[in-house]
């Protein structure tokens, strides 16, 4: 039994096997042939940046940003600006003139002492002269508010005022002021003003300037009337040798309006006048 499941072992057909074996000798893989390119391979992602950073922690943040005492920008101590705006020749119908222009403050950068003054001297006659002592408080970056007494030498009788308003530059380089004055027998004005630098070199500047006053009441004495009273505006080409000293040339034109026009046209005096006019500005 056990020799015929050996013979019958060795009779059996190997053919099939010898065929396998045959078609693995004579078909080798062909990798010379194979097209590399056409197979896809799985992306290779790079590291991101962010993976390499630590997360910020709270004490980051605070080594960054630290916490300012109140009022920390504002303890540079106290300092002073004189500052000669307009300090001028002008060519009036009525002669030379001298008209000025100044102010000035002492104190930190919320609290100050301040003064301005303006006014014209022609022929050696003073037609106009004012003074201004205010208290000025900033509310802002570019904002103040001001509080003070206005007193008027010129024309006319002596007179004085209360002074309250505000100040500062709502668009960069616009500087502008806008005060209401309360005065006796119940008078009440107001005058906004401006002016912008506009640099033309980095010495050349180019300032136009703007005035106007209202008043609540005539006032015949002062040839003053009710309304709009006057209107000025001006434009000085300034060089500036340094910062702080610059000569300039420009020209002015004022007219009065409404009733105090009516009070010029009484004394036959002119109601408009265009001047010429040649200076100095400086500060310290």
């Amino acid at each position: 039994m056990v020799a015929a499941t050996a013979q019958a072992q060795q009779g059996m057909d190997h053919s099939a096997h010898d065929s396998h074996a045959g078609a693995a000798q004579h078909s080798p893989m062909q990798h010379d042939g194979m097209d590399h390119g056409s197979m896809a391979h799985p992306p290779v992602s790079a590291p991101s940046p962010a993976a390499s950073v630590p997360p910020l922690s709270d004490a980051d943040r605070a080594a960054a940003f630290p916490d300012l005492p109140p009022h920390a920008m504002h303890q540079g101590g106290s300092h002073f600006l004189f500052l000669a705006d307009q300090l001028e020749w002008q060519d009036a119908d009525a002669g030379s003139a001298l008209a000025w222009d100044i102010s000035g403050w002492y104190g930190g950068d919320i609290d100050r002492l301040a003064f301005r003054s303006e006014g014209e001297r022609t022929d050696g006659h003073t037609e106009e002269a004012e003074l201004q002592l205010l208290w000025s408080h900033a509310v802002g970056p570019w904002w103040e508010t001001v509080a003070g007494v206005r007193q008027d030498f010129k024309p006319g009788s002596p007179q004085t005022w209360a002074a309250f308003g505000v100040q500062g530059m709502p668009l960069f380089g616009l500087e502008t002021e806008v005060t209401a004055f309360l005065g006796e027998g119940g008078q009440s004005a107001l005058r906004l003003e401006a002016e912008y630098d506009i640099l033309l070199t980095q010495r050349w500047v180019l300032q136009p300037t703007a005035e106007l006053n209202l008043h609540a009441r005539n006032d015949e004495a002062r040839g003053v009337g009710s309304g709009l009273s006057d209107a000025g505006f001006g434009v000085r080409l300034r060089y500036e040798i340094n910062r702080q000293f610059a000569p300039y040339i420009g020209v002015t034109w004022n007219r009065a309006y409404g009733n105090t026009a009516d009070l010029l046209r009484d004394e036959d005096e002119d109601v408009s006048d265009t001047r010429l006019v040649a200076g100095i500005r400086f500060w310290f």
